[in-house]
């Protein structure tokens, strides 16, 4: 008779929902995700299984989208209120590691068409790659990610199928599911992004550094480990 040595293995802890509101035009949510992923990569057995979900920071902006000058000097009345307004994201993209090409920002996106393309990804399981590739086009590569054929190679380069994300893009699939699910966090309360939903019951705001989130991770770890105890 052998004996089994699955038995002496630990099992695994369950998995905790983390839900992100976000746009992909959204500084703070880029400065957000880097920070969450620092954490994550320093806890690798963290239990979070995470979703992105849409929030436009602009809903009524055009299809097209707009000028970045104009956008600034609508939003901010002019340059120099936009430059003292965006100086604390400088400020922390640097000190995360990030590199913002504000500069090189000719327009700024309707982001449904982005969203979309988030959701899609989802369903194939490469939403977080989406999610990198959409924050690098925009900041890194100030591209305009509300540019269909932009899309579709972003697509392509995350392993989507070009001709398949170009066709779904060309109608009008999921835009209404983004709205609804957008207005669905409003209503909920959230009134800026990033946000993240824990467990479907805790939110947590904003561009929280590494040291918070290990410190979340860890606890929600050691609680875990206390329910499987007593179980």
């Amino acid at each position: 008779m052998t004996a089994d040595l699955t038995a002496a293995l630990p099992t695994a802890l369950p998995t905790v929902k983390l839900d992100i509101i976000s746009d992909p035009i959204c500084p703070w949510c880029y400065i957000g995700k880097t920070h969450l992923d620092k954490a994550l990569a320093e806890i690798p057995d963290h239990p979070f299984v995470i979703e992105w979900h849409p929030f436009q920071l602009n809903p009524d902006m055009p299809s097209e989208g707009m000028g970045r000058r104009e956008y600034l000097e609508g939003k901010f009345g002019g340059k120099e209120a936009a430059v003292r307004a965006y100086a604390p994201v400088v400020e922390h993209a640097e000190k995360a590691g990030l590199r913002i090409d504000f500069e090189g920002m000719q327009r700024t996106p309707n982001t449904i068409d982005a969203h979309r393309l988030i959701h899609w990804a989802g369903i194939e399981g490469k939403q977080a790659a989406m999610v990198d590739a959409l924050f690098d086009a925009y900041f890194a590569q100030a591209r305009d990610i509300g540019d269909r054929d932009v899309l579709v190679e972003i697509a392509a380069n995350v392993g989507m199928e070009a001709d398949v994300v170009r066709q779904l893009l060309s109608g009008a699939n999921d835009i209404d599911d983004i709205r609804n699910r957008d207005a669905h966090s409003r209503k909920m309360g959230v009134s800026s992004v990033p946000t993240f939903i824990i467990a479907n019951q805790h939110a947590v705001p904003g561009a929280q550094q590494p040291e918070m989130w290990k410190q979340i991770i860890t606890d929600i770890m050691q609680q875990l480990q206390s329910t499987e105890g007593e179980a």
